[in-house]
Order: structure tokens, then sequence, then C-alpha cells
């Protein structure tokens, strides 16, 4: 999983398609408008059309395919029992149950994969308090640490015989792991918080503006937001 989130963090920052050089802005209300009509979506062939859509912003963002797959993919694995548990003995019930979340899962590791974190949270954090934007930028980053510290712990572990002893002995290292780990995210958030107040931390984190300036590469999301108006429009009511 740290794999994945790192890969496509990269990807934000390196790549070189049409979605990479368009703002932040538009990308962020397309990804919002594709979520919001695959939940409410009431005829199948609009879903199916804008799953489409969502596979094509994906893949035409020079994501490698696997790592699509793999980014997109983590919801199925909770969307099963939800399947067998409504399943109704039609195709059209568990194709909807899927193709929702999936849909969803594909716009946002678009638009993530597209936009660096400081313009995507930028936006973000003009409309929700500031302490909550503030929150969320600052976690975004600490979590690809606070994952790899993870990893090198569980590693470390199992290396030395740790998962091979006792069930009871395995549950203790277990806690005892997860209880270093959070002491070694209080004492990071204070050095960092620490760091921040040296450096004339004023109170608001990612004040940058950027991230609303248009670029001719925002035809290309003005033209994906005129397809799916136009697939809403022509589809809402089919069956």
């Amino acid at each position: 999983m740290i794999g994945t989130l790192a890969h496509v963090d990269y990807l934000a920052c390196t790549g070189k398609s049409p979605w990479h050089r368009a703002s932040a802005l538009p990308k962020l209300v397309l990804a919002l408008a594709l979520v919001m009509i695959a939940v409410f979506a009431p005829s199948l062939r609009l879903l199916i059309a804008v799953h489409l859509l969502a596979w094509a912003l994906a893949l035409s963002s020079r994501m490698p395919p696997r790592l699509v797959l793999a980014a997109a993919g983590y919801p199925l694995v909770f969307t099963a029992l939800f399947v067998i548990a409504r399943w109704d003995a039609t195709w059209a019930t568990p194709l909807r149950l899927v193709l929702r979340p999936l849909t969803a899962s594909l716009a946002a590791v678009w638009l993530v994969a597209t936009t660096p974190y400081p313009d995507l949270f930028a936006p973000i954090s003009r409309v929700l308090p500031r302490a909550t934007g503030d929150g969320l930028f600052l976690t975004y980053r600490a979590l690809f640490a606070l994952l790899a510290r993870a990893e090198r712990l569980w590693r470390a572990l199992r290396l030395r015989g740790g998962w091979a002893s006792a069930p009871g002995r395995r549950l203790a290292l277990a806690g005892e792991g997860l209880g270093t780990l959070v002491v070694h995210g209080f004492e990071r958030s204070e050095r960092l918080y620490g760091a921040m107040l040296l450096r004339g931390h004023s109170g608001r984190i990612c004040g940058c503006r950027h991230y609303a300036e248009p670029t001719r590469s925002d035809l290309w999301v003005a033209a994906a937001a005129m397809v799916l108006g136009v697939a809403t429009f022509m589809l809402w009511r089919t069956a």
C-alpha cells in the first residue's frame, strides 16, 4: 500500500500529461462532479458512461495501468461483502454496487495523481475551518513517513523472529510496535510545529493561490466536463 501511495504522489509532481498542466480548481470540481453523479445516478447506462469517462481520465494521465488498478481497486475488497448481502438474483444490482465506488475511486486517483498536494489542499483549506484544512495538509505528508516507519518496524520484527513466537507474545509485540509508532508520531508533530514557529508560521499553511490560475490545459478539463454534462443530460432518465 505504501508503495502505491508513494508512486501516485511521485507521479503528481513529475507527470507530463495535459491533466498535470491544468490548474487544480477545475480538476477538483470535475472530480467532485464525477463522484456525485456516480453516487446518485438513477440510470445504469449513465453510471456505465461515467465509469468509462473515469477510466479514460485515469489512463490518459499516463499512469501505469497496473498502478491504476491497484489504487482504484481497494474499495472492491469492502464492496464484495455488501454485494453478496444485497444480491437480488439480477446482474443490474451488483453492477451498480460495484461501479459506484469504483468510479469514485478512479476519479480520486486521477485527481491525486495529476495534482501536487499543495495545489490540491489549497482550495480545500479555503472552504474548511483553518485548523481542519491545515491538519489535513500536514497529515497527508506525515502519513507517508508514518507508514514507511511502520513497514520498517514490521520487517525488523519478522527478520528477528518476532512473528515465530507464541500468539500471546506476537500480540504483545504488535501492541508495543503500535505504541512506538504513536510516540514517534507525537514527537514528530512537536518537532514539526517547533520548526514551523522558528520559520515564521503565521497561522495559515499552504497559502498558495496559483491553484486557480487558468492555463491552456484547462480546456481539456472543460471538454471532459462537457462530455460528462451531455451524458448526464441524455442518460439520466434512461433505464
